[in-house]
């Protein structure tokens, strides 16, 4: 066992876990998977932060269309989905 996977997640890897990239490798897919991870950890926290009474749901709702536009600006920028 390599000794960085002995070591207990620091506050970043804690907060923001990173899953290893299993699809079609080229550089435009592994950035929109990193981005995607993004989207899917800040649409948890805003949905947690919501559901205790945090954020209301207006504040929720505009945090993830926000998040959505700017998923969707980093899809159309790497091209991905393109025909």
């Amino acid at each position: 066992m390599h000794p960085d996977e002995m070591r207990p997640p620091g506050k970043q890897e804690f907060l923001y876990p990173r899953s290893k990239y299993y699809g079609k490798f080229s550089p435009e897919n592994l950035a929109f998977n990193a981005n995607l991870q993004e989207f899917s950890q800040r649409i948890s926290y805003l949905c947690s932060l919501e559901v205790g009474g945090k954020l209301t749901p207006y504040e929720a709702y505009e945090g993830i269309k926000e998040a959505w536009e700017t998923l969707n600006r980093s899809r159309a920028g790497l091209h991905i989905g393109d025909p």
